[in-house]
């Protein structure tokens, strides 16, 4: 994957964009949990109240309150409240929200820092548990007896008729009243400071119902507020969602696009070297299936790569920060997951490389029988040709049916290992809050964080799945990328000279496949000048089509030189050189569209006059006129509604549309009739008259008339001159004109 990261770089501003947009995404999804556990604890359990630090109480109850703290204590608690009484200049706002502010004076809250209402906070809490504890105690002699203990021995019980414990308590003395409140504070010990405020909330929510509050409006606008901030973070998720699957998708689509167009151009400039390396299947299925699997796992990654880590990192540390007793749950469910992910890639990884493979096979054989389908048929194959396309299809299955079961296995078992989890939570989350050291909502946070957290790994787990097989495609693409052309235009090119006459030298030639032990070629000489035809004959095998290729250098000459107007092929540019080349090749392959479309492939902007002559020189007319459409009538791909001889007029017409100084005809006349034929050729000759025409072929009626006749056999020239003097002095040739023509026809 790597290899391929600099299709990346044009994308990096969207990546970074769709990162950033995820990182808020996750902080937002992290938050809903606390906003959840603040519902049930503060929402629904403290009615609204959210700690123990009230916003208003009462000056009576104030200063119950703090008889029950140190001095330095008490006086940083009144320093965080304002008295508010008639006198008040903003009194008649605070009766509207206090309405017993009409008969006492009362302490609102000020303004202060979080970190000072955090450690007001206990203190608060317990004097007014203390003070509460009294007031139920003086209430129930049972409880003031057990009450009694902890202050100092001072029995609650005993007090004198009419006498109020508060004023008693307030005219002792410092000490005395500090003695009580250590007293006190080592049976709040016991509690802790988060459960002691938690305790308090109900005393607070007893003080709000005196100052004349609406509890239920006080609890309904809290549980608004929490669940208005939640969906707003909720919508705010979501649009982070959305935005990030369409950068993904556009920068997926962009390097599959970027891909597709690379691989395109680097195959249209490979040589037949090339092409013999890699097969038309293969290539075929490197710019689609395999770079539609790039394009999947990128866009995936975007998605999940980047925000599974943060959603399972971030869930972890928030986990942490809560200091909850189930904490050790996490990381075991983690170490296993972790385990199993291990497990089953070490298994099905192997597999992966091999898949790729297999698609290739499959459709090497799936395009052998489509385009044989004839020859299969002529044959009676059928049969062979299905198990042969069984047995790749059934190697493929099995492979693929393998790691589908594996992954198959891992999804259940990741599953098995959450749902546990979820009831180990219950079960010891249900017994933390029995004994008073968690908080409902805290269970129900802890149990979405673990959720989070697990679902992050099932995310990377999906990503693992097809990470490997996206890693074989991209290889085999950057394979194709980074494969050496054996061909390339020089760095400083020449220039044909001008006029370009079209003459073709080959001196001491030799060529040799790559791979091959012998020279296909050896030491071929000759010259082929302009308004002259250069005929190529042989036996089969004999290095025909290999000279004709090596014209516009489909293959590189591995001896000698080619030259063409006396300038060395290999110094000027594959364009300058087949721009000067009309081809017609052995298999004359025609595209899908039109017969006008076809021909026009040779030059965009011929006219209506040139593409109706060329059809007329190619003795195309007849069939041509006789389709309803004419030109427009359509041609199927490679030319499949065409016979063969009307795909070899056709493309000879598109080389003489373009006009060219230089002819290479390869056995292009295979599949006329003799008439047809002498015919295109009398034609063909007369408006090529300033051409160079070099045409291979086995008949030798089609090149009688040829100045120039280079017989080959076994890749070296064994004769050549005109058909007089080679009827005379070749014996190669001789054989091959008298076992096509009787002697009067060579005569």
């Amino acid at each position: 994957m790597l290899k391929l990261a600099k299709y990346l770089k044009p994308y990096w501003l969207l990546l970074a964009l769709a990162i950033v947009l995820l990182f808020a995404q996750a902080n937002f999804d992290l938050a809903l949990p606390d906003y959840l556990s603040r519902i049930v604890n503060t929402g629904i359990q403290q009615g609204g109240v959210e700690d123990a630090l009230p916003a208003a109480i009462r000056a009576g109850e104030m200063e119950r309150v703090v008889l029950f703290m140190n001095e330095a204590d008490k006086e940083s608690v009144l320093a965080a409240y304002t008295l508010i009484d008639a006198s008040s200049s903003d009194y008649e706002t605070y009766l509207e929200k206090y309405p017993v502010l009409e008969t006492e004076s009362i302490y609102v809250l000020n303004e202060i820092e979080q970190t000072e209402k955090d450690r007001l906070n206990p203190i608060m809490a317990k004097a007014l548990l203390a003070v509460s504890g009294i007031e139920k105690a003086l209430a129930d002699p049972a409880a003031a007896a057990e009450m009694s203990g902890a202050f100092g021995g001072f029995d609650l019980t005993r007090l004198p008729p009419g006498m109020d414990v508060f004023s008693m308590l307030a005219q002792m003395s410092a000490s005395q009243r500090e003695q009580i409140s250590a007293s006190m504070g080592e049976k709040f010990a016991a509690l802790g400071d988060t459960m002691i405020v938690q305790a308090a909330v109900s005393v607070v929510k007893e003080e709000y119902a005196a100052l004349g509050m609406d509890a239920d409006k006080l609890q309904n606008n809290y549980i608004l507020n929490v669940g208005g901030w939640m969906l707003l973070l909720t919508l705010a998720s979501g649009a982070c969602t959305i935005i990030v699957g369409y950068l993904s998708a556009r920068i997926a689509a962009g390097i599959a696009r970027d891909l597709r167009r690379d691989v395109f151009e680097k195959v249209e400039h490979f040589s037949n070297i090339e092409f013999d390396k890699f097969s038309t299947a293969s290539l075929i299925n490197r710019t689609t299936n395999d770079v539609t699997q790039i394009q999947m796992v990128v866009m995936m990654m975007v998605r999940m790569m980047f925000y599974a880590p943060l959603i399972g990192i971030g869930g972890t540390i928030k986990v942490i920060a809560k200091d909850s007793p189930l904490s050790w749950l996490i990381g075991v469910a983690v170490l296993m997951l972790v385990s199993l992910i291990i497990l089953v890639f070490s298994i099905a990884l192997p597999r992966f490389k091999l898949i790729q493979k297999l698609v290739d096979r499959l459709n090497l054989v799936s395009r052998e029988n489509l385009t044989g389908m004839m020859v299969i048929r002529a044959f009676n194959m059928q049969d062979f040709e299905e198990k042969r396309f069984d047995k790749a299809n059934v190697d493929l299955t099995a492979v693929s049916l393998f790691i589908n079961r594996v992954m198959v296995v891992m999804m259940p078992l990741m599953m098995l290992i959450m749902n546990v989890l979820m009831v180990g939570i219950i079960w010891f989350g249900a017994i933390e809050v029995s004994n008073a050291n968690m908080q409902v909502g805290d269970v129900m946070a802890f149990i979405q964080y673990a959720m989070q957290i697990v679902m992050s790994f099932l995310m990377l787990s999906m990503m693992f799945i097809i990470i490997p097989r996206a890693s074989v495609s991209a290889d085999r693409i950057h394979e194709a990328l980074a494969t050496d052309l054996h061909i390339l235009d020089p760095k400083e090119p020449k220039k044909f000279p001008e006029p370009f006459q079209g003459s073709v030298e080959f001196r001491d030639v030799s060529f040799r496949y790559p791979g091959a032990d012998t020279d296909a070629l050896e030491n071929i000489s000759f010259v082929a000048r302009p308004g002259q035809t250069a005929a190529f004959i042989g036996p089969t095998g004999a290095g025909k089509s290999t000279i004709v290729n090596l014209i516009p250098r489909f293959y590189e000459v591995t001896g000698g030189a080619i030259l063409v107007d006396g300038v060395d092929i290999r110094d000027v540019t594959q364009h300058d050189l087949r721009e000067k080349i009309g081809y017609v090749p052995q298999k004359s392959p025609l595209f899908s569209g039109t017969i006008e479309s076809n021909l026009r492939y040779a030059d965009k902007n011929a006219s209506a006059e040139m593409l109706q002559s060329a059809i007329e020189i190619a003795q195309a007319k007849e069939f041509v006129d006789s389709k309803p459409e004419g030109m427009a009538a359509e041609i199927s791909q490679g030319g499949a509604n065409v016979s063969g001889g009307q795909k070899q007029r056709l493309s000879i017409a598109r080389a003489i549309v373009k006009k060219p100084p230089i002819y290479i005809l390869d056995d292009s006349f295979s599949a006329l009739d003799f008439k047809t034929d002498a015919t295109l050729r009398r034609a063909f000759k007369e408006h090529a008259a300033d051409s160079t025409l070099l045409i291979v072929t086995q008949r030798v009626s089609t090149i009688k008339e040829a100045e120039q006749i280079i017989v080959l056999d076994e890749g070296k020239i064994v004769g050549k001159g005109t058909h007089k003097e080679l009827m005379e002095n070749c014996e190669t040739y001789k054989e091959i004109a008298l076992s096509q023509l009787s002697q009067e026809e060579l005569s």
